[in-house]
């Protein structure tokens, strides 16, 4: 499951909706609404975004962040470090091998240390 997925799922099932009510009045098949809740699917379009965003009357930053979810959220990466030093093509397939074995602990570390590396880095830039 991805992290839009599963905000999506908590939405709906906060409000009590059925997928397939929720899929009908997004206009989009019970399937589909299904297989982007299981993650099965690319996260959707900006369009999509937004009409999940009206559907469940969000606003402001609770909008914001399932924007930033669905951007955050595609369940096949492709990671291309052509070009890029030695040590990024060896991260990029240490943790492609690795990723399945890690627990919900061990994922949450390394996202927090990659979220902090890379926001430190963003503060320094000018």
């Amino acid at each position: 499951m991805t992290p839009f997925a599963r905000r999506v799922r908590e939405l709906r099932q906060a409000q009590g909706v059925s997928q397939k009510d929720m899929a009908t009045a997004l206009g989009v098949t019970p399937a589909y609404l299904s297989a982007l809740e299981h993650g099965r699917r690319s996260p959707p379009n900006w369009a999509m975004v937004q009409k999940i965003i009206g559907y469940f009357n969000v606003i402001w930053d609770e909008a914001d962040d399932l924007q930033r979810l669905a951007e955050l959220s595609h369940p096949r990466v492709v990671v291309d470090t052509a070009g890029l030093p030695e040590r990024a093509t060896a991260i990029a397939n240490l943790l492609a091998r690795n990723i399945a074995d890690l627990d919900e602990k061990e994922l949450t570390r390394l996202y927090e240390t990659l979220s902090a590396i890379l926001n430190d880095r963003r503060r320094e830039e000018p």
